[in-house]
């Protein structure tokens, strides 16, 4: 690819999460320090959340050494796996994994971002940062080397030219403080094919109570169509995420897609508080992973967990919607959609 030409020149793009995939990636869960004093049933909750994708699509771990072990012995007789001797410093794929764009004549490019572990909070992520160029060489495929940090969890993608982001995340000078918003919009662009950019909030704005992400959007609203969007949301207004939804379903109601249309917002509730070692953490059922076929959604123990589930399941009512505890996952201050990396089909 010529220095000068973007894959948005090229005719890449992008595909959204609910298109076709040729696969789901997963770096195994290992760093005790992500979920300190309750890390050991995080393995197994991986290995449920793997058995469950490999029913339908396949998957690739990536471990080393006593971790890559460990996989295997969790997913023995589990078809529809692969695994794959790469190390990491921690699980969170959707963040430090490539995305995956797609051409209909030239195939698939990968877009190598720079990962810094959320505006450098937890060092070392030298290993995560190198995963998309590792990624990229097991499947033989060509990348893309923006030069700008850039995680997963910080954009969605409608698959028909609008990328919904937060200011608190992109604009934070964490990640890219030399760069304008102008900047980061047009690269978003060009490495994606996608038209505009609709950002929530202002840089200063809070986050969701426990989120360490700076306000990834995958924790608060999600396209689930190109018109639709499901949003958390709370009638409590005692709530601390109050504020921050009602501002948030406010500004999505102002926003309008490529034709001049308004989005159709559903609202999702927030479930129960989750509490441990006196920490609110950041559960939210808008982490939810799309794969062929199915929806894993996060679950939390609580009442609002039917309502969830009936709400995602209205949106993909061709979908098997499977449901997950995620309690002790969360304490790790994420789900499975920040747990996952959808490789797109093509």
């Amino acid at each position: 690819m010529a220095e000068s030409t973007t894959p948005a020149e090229l005719g890449y793009r992008w595909p959204a999460e609910w298109e076709p995939h040729a696969g789901t990636w997963l770096s195994w869960a290992h760093n005790q320090n992500s979920w300190p004093g309750k890390f050991e049933p995080v393995p197994a909750i991986f290995a449920e959340f793997a058995r469950q994708v490999a029913r339908f699509e396949p998957v690739n771990i990536l471990a080393t050494g006593d971790v890559l072990k460990q996989a295997r012995e969790l997913l023995t007789g589990c078809e529809n796996i692969r695994f794959h001797d790469v190390p990491t410093n921690d699980c969170w794929i959707r963040d430090h994994g490539p995305w995956f764009l797609t051409h209909p004549e030239r195939g698939s490019l990968l877009v190598d971002w720079e990962y810094n572990a959320w505006g450098g909070k937890y060092p070392p992520f030298d290993s995560d940062n190198a995963v998309p160029d590792k990624v990229a060489r097991i499947l033989d495929l060509p990348t893309i080397k923006p030069g700008l940090i850039m995680e997963g969890g910080s954009v969605e993608n409608n698959g028909a030219g609008t990328l919904l982001v937060t200011s608190q995340c992109l604009l934070n000078p964490n990640r890219n403080a030399d760069s304008s918003r102008e900047e980061i919009e047009d690269a978003l662009c060009e490495m994606t094919g996608a038209e505009q950019v609709l950002w929530l909030f202002d840089a200063d704005d809070e986050s969701l109570a426990g989120d360490d992400t700076d306000a990834h959007i995958d924790q608060l609203a999600r396209f689930v169509s190109p018109t639709k969007i499901l949003a958390m949301w709370t009638d409590d207004k005692d709530d601390p995420n109050y504020p921050l939804l009602k501002q948030m379903h406010e500004e999505l109601a102002g926003f309008r897609d490529l034709e001049d249309r308004p989005f159709e917002i559903v609202k999702l509730p927030l479930p129960e508080p989750v509490i441990y070692d006196d920490q609110q953490l950041p559960a939210s059922y808008a982490n939810f992973y799309i794969g062929n076929g199915v929806v894993i959604v996060p679950t939390f123990r609580c009442e609002q967990d039917q309502t969830a589930l009936r709400i995602i399941g209205e949106a993909f009512p061709d979908r098997e919607i499977i449901s997950i505890d995620a309690v002790d996952l969360v304490w790790g201050l994420g789900a499975f959609h920040c747990a996952s990396m959808q490789q797109a089909a093509g």
